[in-house]
């Protein structure tokens, strides 16, 4: 036998295959879809501010014409349940959704690929718009915390189907503490969290627990993702509402 960094190989193993070695570089993921996004953002956030003047608390020009807003969805502004993901109001509530972002992001993403995470990303923040213009139609709504609440949920799915307590590994009580700022907190969109958090959970089911099911090539998951975000951003067209 012959000593090898961890245990004992025969001199046939040797001579027959070359032992693998792990680095930190190996084991290294690139979330490159959880970059674009974070630097989307802040990328958005830092034109818009200059554009408008300063790092204010208020909607600048862009805002206005990006913003969740019911009547404007009804008047034609197809692209605010998307465009209102990616706008912010101020220093404090940019950073606080980007560092989720990035720390879900590198959480989730190495684990069911681009696609997948970007589906599941889209589904949340269309599920946040949508349940937003359900409840609160004349609202004027920015930020990317419906997708956020929506990796949240999916976490705490994905780490169910791995046999793990997500109350032990602090993304249960991260949940619960963020839904009791959502509600004690004024101005703050219940619906954009919950119905992110429900979405993200939904996309969450579907690509941990159906997922594995199908096999690991299966597109089915990433497609069904896809297409519920999409039904999702039909429903926002659909119950967006002009001024009564």
């Amino acid at each position: 036998m012959h000593q090898a960094s961890v245990g004992f190989h025969c001199p046939e193993c040797t001579r027959g295959h070359k032992q693998q070695v792990v680095t930190a570089r190996s084991l290294k993921t690139n979330p490159l879809v959880t970059t674009v996004l974070v630097a989307a953002n802040l990328a958005i956030f830092i034109a818009g501010s200059l554009t408008d003047g300063g790092l204010g608390s208020e909607l600048g020009e862009w805002g206005r014409k990006g913003a969740l807003y019911g009547p404007a969805v009804a008047a034609g502004d197809w692209w605010r349940p998307v465009t209102s993901g990616f706008l912010h109001i101020n220093l404090i509530h940019v950073g606080f959704n980007m560092f989720l972002l990035w720390q879900l992001g590198g959480l989730l993403e190495p684990a069911v690929k681009r696609w997948a995470f970007g589906a599941l990303y889209l589904l949340s923040l269309l599920g946040g718009s949508f349940l937003t213009l359900l409840l609160d139609n004349d609202a004027v709504t920015v930020g990317a915390s419906g997708a956020v609440f929506g990796l949240m949920g999916a976490t705490f799915v994905a780490m169910r189907s791995r046999g793990i307590n997500p109350f032990q590994t602090g993304i249960g009580s991260l949940i619960l503490i963020n839904l009791l700022l959502t509600f004690a907190i004024p101005r703050i969109s219940i619906g954009g969290h919950i119905g992110g958090l429900v979405a993200g959970a939904l996309g969450g089911f579907i690509l941990w627990e159906l997922g594995p099911r199908l096999g690991p090539r299966s597109p089915v998951p990433i497609i069904a993702c896809f297409a519920l975000a999409g039904a999702l951003f039909a429903g926002c067209l659909l119950v967006a509402q002009p001024v009564a």
